[in-house]
């Protein structure tokens, strides 16, 4: 899951705790990975600018800077005194989401391909039944006779309302 590590202390203003230090700055902070497109797109969504204002942090605003968030219109106490939680929970919440997706997408993917090699293989089977002759009895293999094995009967029933079949 993509989380926040520590504060880039470099990056902060020069004039903290001193007379002339601003009182809401910019805070920069390490993410613990480089984060997905798909959770950029989350973290800058108007969905986080909604959480971070019903969390009390109306004026605060996020970017994503390669593996940086970029926390404006803050300070660190109040980032010490809460709103470190905060960004950790609607990031914590929108990867979830994102890897849960692609979960999902992967699992959908993974029944596609078994269904199609299921198809595929009944297919090459029926097509396997098909034999080409005169007509006498021995030229026909048993399983390829109208009544056939059952188990032929059976993947030939399946496919029978498939394109291409005419009753």
């Amino acid at each position: 899951m993509l989380g926040l590590g520590s504060v880039l202390v470099g990056s902060l203003p020069s004039a903290l705790m001193t007379v002339d230090a601003p009182d809401r700055y910019t805070v920069e902070a390490v993410f613990t990975r480089r984060p997905e497109e798909d959770e950029v797109r989350g973290i800058l969504a108007d969905g986080t600018r909604r959480f971070l204002a019903e969390a009390g942090y109306p004026a605060v605003a996020v970017t994503v800077a390669d593996r940086r968030l970029e926390i404006a219109n803050t300070s660190l106490e109040e980032l010490r005194d809460g709103l470190a939680h905060v960004l950790a929970d609607r990031i914590a919440e929108i990867s979830e989401a994102v890897h849960s997706r692609r979960d999902a997408a992967a699992a959908r993917f993974q029944h596609a391909a078994e269904s199609e090699h299921d198809r595929a293989a009944a297919v090459a089977v029926l097509a396997e039944s098909v034999r080409f002759g005169t007509g006498d009895a021995e030229d026909v293999p048993t399983s390829a006779h109208p009544g056939g094995s059952a188990a032929d009967r059976a993947q030939m029933d399946d496919w029978a309302d498939e394109g291409g079949h005419v009753r």
